[in-house]
C-alpha cells in the first residue's frame, strides 16, 4: 500500500485569492457547477479557509485529519470516523448538530451547516484524484503529496538554496 497523501501548504506561494475556497464549495454542491451552486439552498460551504494574519499574510487552513483526532473522540453521536484511507470523516446522517467537534478542533476547520443542523469538514474530495482546492490553486500553494515526498522536495529545495542553485 502506498503512503497516504496529505494536503500541505506552501505559505510563500499563497496570495489570498480564495480560489481554493470557491472550488471546494462548488465541489461539495449538489450541482457541482459554479452557476448551479450559486442558486442552491442551503448554500454550499467550503471546507478550506483562507485566513489573513499578522500583516495580512494569507494562510490556507484545512482539516489535518489528526492521528489522534480530538473531534472523533469528542463526538457523542459517533458520527465521526476514520476511513480506510486515513481521512477523518463526518457521517452527516449520524450527526446531531451538537457542535462538540467544533469546540475541540484545534484548527477551527469544522464548519456548521446551520440550515441542516450538521457539521462538515474536509473530506479530501474522495471522488477526485486531487482535491478540488489543490487543483484550483493558481500558485500551487496547496500540494497533495505523501509526507515522504513533500519532505524530500523540501530538503531538495533547501539544499539547492544553500548551494545557490536556481530553480530548486
Amino acid at each position: 500500500m502506498s503512503e497516504p497523501k496529505e494536503i500541505f501548504v506552501r505559505l510563500d506561494r499563497c496570495m489570498g485569492c480564495h480560489s481554493c475556497e470557491l472550488a471546494c464549495a462548488v465541489e461539495h454542491s449538489r450541482s457541482r457547477s459554479l452557476y448551479g451552486a450559486i442558486a442552491e439552498q442551503p448554500r454550499p460551504k467550503a471546507r478550506v479557509y483562507v485566513e489573513s494574519v499578522l500583516s495580512k499574510t494569507p494562510v490556507p487552513i484545512v482539516c489535518r485529519h489528526c492521528e489522534d483526532a480530538p473531534c472523533m473522540h469528542a463526538c457523542i453521536a459517533g458520527a465521526i470516523r476514520r476511513s480506510e484511507e486515513g481521512v477523518v470523516v463526518t457521517q452527516s446522517d449520524k450527526c446531531i448538530g451538537c457542535w462538540t467537534c467544533v469546540m475541540v478542533c484545534p484548527y477551527g476547520v469544522i464548519g456548521r451547516q446551520i440550515e441542516e443542523h450538521k457539521a462538515y469538514r474536509c473530506d479530501r474530495c474522495p471522488e477526485r484524484a486531487v482535491p478540488a482546492c489543490v487543483d484550483a490553486c493558481p500558485t500551487k500553494a496547496l500540494v497533495y503529496r505523501s509526507v515522504k515526498d513533500f519532505s524530500r522536495d523540501a530538503r531538495q529545495a533547501a539544499s539547492a538554496g544553500i548551494l545557490g542553485v536556481q530553480g530548486g
